[in-house]
């Protein structure tokens, strides 16, 4: 799911994340079971049923955001595979890069549904496009069991980089293919999308253990970490739980640590790892107003999202930029270090005074008033970070700098989170998938009225 190139020394990018979330385990409250509400030094932050629906002028400024981002997802995919880029020039300039993200295409597919809901393109058009994706995912990208590599060439979908096959990443595809299962009404669709989920093979990447692995290569086999503290994962295990093919233990879902956090106040289940992890499989599984044994992760994301903030607003005095209406850091490029895993709180990574717009973006349905105002102030204040395809992935505001690139993952969490709070749409259409409903259920999820959300007025 991070962006390619990564550095290598003797870690990968995500192994390293792995230790760092492990990390977090040395960390007190290891027994918090539920996350109740989100209090900063004895004052509390006021809860609300549901998301404050956007004004007009913040209406506006989210279709142009939209469909700006799809322009991405159609123009940077390849017409003869549907793979979509890992990155490309934020200008829409001509690049001759190749390298596919799969989880990009996973973005992409569940924007292509946005798309046709909104009438940004001719629904046949957009119905080939998913057909031609599904047809090469089904037909000829190459696999393991089912499971995807992180990284493959646009047109001929062959590995790239020596990267793993990737749980995480196939997981983020499997949401864009059954989004699209239940948004089409074709049968072909349908067939394809039941077929490459359930040809995954989820017993094998537990690789005997209780937890997933975190990936596995040709060379060397499962990697030697596994998917077994909080954070993104959340999508792998209810996808293995609910597969009617090669399920794995519902058990499963209570085998990864749940490490507990406070930053000023703000409590929540996290790990040593960037924003994105209280994002990503918010996405598609819709986790509002419901609760299992040990937390509401809808509110959980609440409370890690302002923890984010104030994190950030603590580093003011250093980083002159941040305050109310521009904050965020999370994985994404940076001016003098590549690819970068940073953020907090805990404090991670060379921060520097970046800002990365998806942070913010992939927030909206959490703490909306407070993250639209921070795009908007970026759009108003920063004119080089807006270009064809909406943000650019990051930007520095002290020393002018402006990522070239925009990121097919960074677009993507950032559009499908600002459709899920305009309209519940991905939420309504991903959920409708029974396999998802059901692995919800087997694990203990229970809904009602009782369980108070906080947000969007924050």
């Amino acid at each position: 799911m991070d962006d390619w190139p990564v550095p290598r020394k003797k870690l990968t990018r995500r192994e390293a994340l792995w230790l760092l979330g492990r990390g977090a385990l040395a960390f007190p409250m290891l027994n918090m079971a539920v996350v109740p509400s989100c209090e900063k030094k004895g004052k509390s932050v006021s809860p609300v049923a549901q998301s404050a629906p956007a004004g007009p002028s913040d209406e506006a400024f989210l279709e142009e955001m939209e469909q700006k981002a799809f322009l991405f997802f159609w123009e940077r995919a390849s017409p003869a595979t549907g793979q979509v880029l890992d990155r490309a020039y934020a200008t829409g300039a001509d690049d001759a890069r190749t390298i596919s993200s799969i989880a990009a295409t996973g973005f992409g597919l569940t924007i292509l549904c946005i798309a046709a809901q909104r009438g940004y393109m001719p629904m046949a058009e957009l119905q080939d496009r998913v057909l031609i994706t599904l047809e090469f995912i089904w037909n000829q990208l190459p696999h393991q069991e089912g499971f995807f590599y992180h990284f493959v060439d646009m047109e001929t979908g062959q590995r790239m980089k020596r990267c793993e096959v990737s749980p995480i990443d196939t997981s983020i595809l499997l949401c864009g293919v059954l989004t699209c299962r239940q948004y089409f009404p074709d049968k072909r669709i349908e067939t394809l999308a039941a077929q490459i989920y359930q040809r995954v093979n989820w017993p094998w990447m537990m690789n005997g253990g209780t937890t997933f692995a975190l990936g596995w290569t040709p060379e060397g086999g499962f990697l030697p970490y596994r998917w077994d503290t909080y954070s993104e994962l959340m999508m792998i295990y209810l996808l293995g739980i609910g597969s009617p093919t090669f399920p794995v233990s519902a058990s499963s879902w209570d085998a990864f640590a749940r490490p507990a956090f406070n930053f000023n106040g703000y409590k929540f289940i996290g790990g040593n790892a960037p924003l994105f992890i209280h994002q990503y499989s918010h996405a598609w599984f819709d986790f509002r107003n419901k609760q299992d044994a040990y937390a509401n992760y809808f509110t959980n994301s609440i409370n890690a999202t302002v923890a984010h903030r104030e994190f950030c607003l603590s580093l003011s005095s250093e980083f002159v930029d941040y305050d109310d209406n521009l904050w965020g850091v999370t994985s994404s490029d940076s001016q003098y270090h590549g690819y970068v895993a940073w953020g907090g709180p805990p404090p991670m990574g060379p921060v520097d005074g970046s800002i990365v717009p998806c942070a913010a973006g992939g927030s909206i349905p959490f703490v909306s008033a407070n993250c639209i105002g921070v795009l908007r102030n970026i759009r108003d204040t920063y004119p080089g970070a807006w270009q064809r395809y909406s943000f650019v992935d990051a930007f520095n505001p002290l020393t002018n700098w402006y990522d070239p690139d925009a990121l097919g993952i960074d677009l993507g969490i950032t559009t499908v989170m600002v459709e899920n709070y305009r309209t519940s749409f991905v939420w309504d259409v991903f959920m409708r998938n029974p396999e998802a409903q059901a692995a919800m259920g087997a694990v203990g999820f229970k809904s009602g009225s009782g369980l108070q959300e906080l947000g969007s007025r924050l």
